[in-house]
């Protein structure tokens, strides 16, 4: 029996946006960051900082994911921005773009690390830009300063 069901599938590496969670490791760092700057005393505590990953950025995503839905054929794609980051660059960026020395307030802790963390992902968007015609615009460093921007705007501070 034949089905004429138009069917596809995003595989959608790490996207985020100020509107994750704050359990998602990016707006945890992000958040304590923040509250760091507004006089906060606290430290970030975070497992494995050597993880890597490919971040990028949700609103970016939802238009490939309509590029996607666009098409005569339906067809599977990587949705990536191709650069994968380690977990203390990412730090690194965040707490650079707010002025402050991550080795000062940022503690790694084995009992935070996942067991079944995967230590690297890696993909390649190259067949969503041959055939969607979508490449990724902003990666790690851009993500870091829109979601501290956002973070900042929602409580009114200037950095």
């Amino acid at each position: 029996m034949t089905y004429t069901i138009y069917a596809c599938s995003g595989l959608l590496f790490n996207h985020e946006s100020p509107l994750r969670p704050e359990r998602f490791v990016t707006r945890k760092i992000i958040n304590t960051a923040c509250r760091i700057v507004r006089g906060s005393n606290e430290k970030l505590i975070l497992g494995n900082t050597a993880i890597k990953r490919d971040w990028g950025w949700a609103p970016e995503y939802v238009a490939a994911m309509w590029l996607m839905l666009q098409q005569e054929k339906a067809e599977d794609f990587v949705v990536a921005t191709g650069k994968t980051y380690a977990l203390h660059e990412f730090v690194a960026e965040v707490f650079k773009s707010l002025n402050l020395k991550c080795e000062e307030h940022v503690i790694t802790q084995s009992d935070f690390y996942r067991p079944s963390d995967i230590d690297i992902s890696v993909a390649n968007p190259s067949k969503a830009e041959r055939i969607l015609g979508w490449k990724a615009l902003y990666s790690m460093p851009d993500i870091v300063k829109m979601m501290i921007e956002a973070e900042c705007n929602e409580h009114k501070i200037s950095i």
